[in-house]
């Protein structure tokens, strides 16, 4: 990484870490929609969004190894992925498939929009390895997307 001063490391740090409180949030959600899913479409949704949680899950530990590589401290606990996340909860456990698919469309939408955001500072900052790993996360963010919103047709 290109040393262009400590504020883009630090803002790079910051987004790495939201970025990882986000998946874990998101991992979360998913995981408790594939709980709690439920009507006609139970079985392909509740492989669906398990298949997408453990997708979600793969990419916690790059984040946070990225985030020690860089030197700096990553989160060490669930209050600090609910102090970082960007990801409401949803604790209920009598919502809608339809709900839940919209829901989780717009969750992994939103984790796009952090991903181009996190991308930026990453260029910003000089730090081509993080770049490239971003592109790989959006990638498999926006592909959940599309599937979420097939799903609603």
């Amino acid at each position: 990484m290109a040393d262009k001063g400590d504020n883009s490391r630090k803002a790079l740090i910051e987004h790495l870490n939201r970025t990882l409180a986000d998946h874990f949030a998101l991992y979360f959600k998913t995981k408790s929609y594939h709980w709690h899913v439920k009507g006609p479409q139970f079985r392909d949704l509740h492989l669906l969004f398990d298949e997408q949680a453990t997708a979600i899950f793969g990419v916690t530990d790059v984040i946070a190894e990225r985030v020690r590589k860089l030197d700096a401290g990553t989160l060490t606990s669930v209050g600090a992925i609910a102090e970082h996340s960007t990801i409401k909860d949803d604790d209920r456990t009598d919502i809608d498939a339809k709900s839940m698919i919209k829901a989780l469309g717009d969750d992994n939408a939103a984790l796009v929009d952090g991903l181009k955001a996190l991308k930026e500072v990453a260029d910003e900052a000089g730090d081509n390895a993080t770049s490239a790993l971003v592109d790989e996360w959006q990638d498999a963010a926006e592909e959940r997307v599309w599937f979420l919103r097939q799903s609603l047709r």
